[in-house]
């Protein structure tokens, strides 16, 4: 056996005793007899692959999304899927249009759910991807709060101007963050031509997620462009409803 694998799936299988529970490196290592420069290794290996979610240093980790998606498990902010879940179905089928229920994870955008057009031409996105680059991952950084904000930007710095070119400064970022926060929308243009336009879910009046649309550029008038944004403003005010339930 390959005993670093064995390691890791003893650490996986200790840690989904309570997936609702973080547990610290001290924990993990001392219950598992592992020496704590290997149990670091292996643990910030599994929270790249996101198998584990790393919660900050005094937090601990836990499970993380990718080892539900081995099973389908829909545990993984499971109140978020089952409250969205039939709305973005029903928002799919109203605009034919692929729609998305993200979150930042690991400091990605995270696919949670997603429902798939009948489209002939339609965009695929990858399950997770650099938050600068997607309305889902800019709308979501836009309702951070400044700690968790400045704690991401120290980690992954600026936008490049390649990724975001109206934002590769400080200033411009806070201003382009400030507009988001203000209309409670943010919409990317891409150079592959596709647009993604991204509206807040709120539970107890905190943004938790993002549900959003995108599509290639040439289905999106400016006329269609505002039916998205109204479908996908009443499609979350329902979902906001249901959290809140």
């Amino acid at each position: 056996m390959v005993l670093v694998i064995v390691k890791a799936f003893d650490i996986l299988e200790w840690v989904a005793r309570d997936p609702g529970r973080a547990y610290s490196l001290t924990e993990i290592a001392e219950a598992l007899q592992m020496n704590q420069a290997t149990c670091v290794n292996i643990l910030q290996t599994l929270v790249a692959k996101n198998y584990l979610e790393h919660l900050g240093r005094k937090k601990g980790y836990r499970l993380g999304p990718m080892a539900y998606n081995l099973t389908n498990n829909l545990s993984y902010s499971q109140n978020l899927v089952l409250a969205a879940k039939e709305e973005m179905e029903k928002l799919t089928a109203e605009l034919n249009e692929t729609s998305i229920l993200g979150i930042i994870r690991n400091q990605k955008r995270f696919i949670v759910h997603l429902v798939n057009s009948d489209q002939d031409l339609q965009v695929r996105s990858r399950s997770e991807r650099n938050v600068y680059e997607t309305a889902t991952g800019r709308l979501l950084l836009a309702f951070m709060s400044d700690k968790e904000r400045d704690s991401f930007l120290q980690s992954n710095g600026l936008p490049s101007e390649e990724t975001w070119p109206d934002a590769t400064t400080a200033a411009d970022l806070d201003t382009a963050l400030a507009k988001i926060r203000t209309h409670s929308l943010a919409i990317t243009h891409s150079k592959a031509h596709i647009i993604g336009l991204a509206v807040p879910i709120r539970k107890s009046g905190l943004v938790v997620a993002s549900l959003s649309v995108f599509l290639p550029e040439i289905r999106c008038s400016a006329s269609r462009q505002k039916e998205i944004v109204l479908a996908l403003q009443q499609a979350a005010q329902v979902i906001n409803e249901r959290l809140d339930a």
